[in-house]
């Protein structure tokens, strides 16, 4: 199967990790990672975002291992639109968060108005922190928490 999945992961933690975890399990993934127009778009809160090029290259580091031990190919490539490249017809399935669930089905919609098969939508629960709260990206960027989940209070964020 090909399998979509879509995000900023800035940074990537194990949240995210859950994601590629089960997206390899089902077959090879395409990752659409937020161009550096659409990244600060889809942030819920104002915040840095470092570049596609560092992100990219921080996430391919990422995957690899994931692809290696399920003998998966991956590819990350440049979303211009939140939603991306799984409107195009090659996709099966769709990875996403509980958060992004809602986004899932509008691309199930606009696959319907191209004459496309809807995708198979697999929603990946979040991953806690410590705290109990969800691990997020802005959390470890705020300082409260590192990739892992754990609680990080004596660490400032990232400018």
């Amino acid at each position: 199967m090909d399998v979509a999945l879509g995000g900023t992961f800035d940074p990537v933690h194990d949240g995210h990790r859950a994601l590629f975890e089960r997206a390899f399990e089902l077959g090879d993934v395409t990752v659409g990672l937020t161009s550096d127009d659409l990244a600060p778009k889809t942030r819920n809160e104002d915040r840095n975002v470092r570049s596609f090029t560092e992100r990219k290259a921080d996430l391919e580091s990422e995957l690899r291992p994931f692809a290696e031990a399920k003998d998966r190919e991956f590819d990350v490539r440049k979303l211009t639109e939140p939603t991306g490249i799984a409107t195009e017809e090659k996709f099966d399935v769709l990875i996403v968060s509980p958060e992004t669930k809602h986004g899932g089905e509008r691309i199930n919609e606009l696959r319907e108005e191209r004459g496309f098969d809807p995708l198979e939508i697999v929603v990946v629960p979040h991953v806690e922190a410590e705290d109990g709260d969800i691990i997020s990206s802005t959390r470890i960027v705020n300082g409260e928490i590192d990739e892992h989940g754990n609680l990080t209070p004596a660490r400032s964020g990232r400018d």
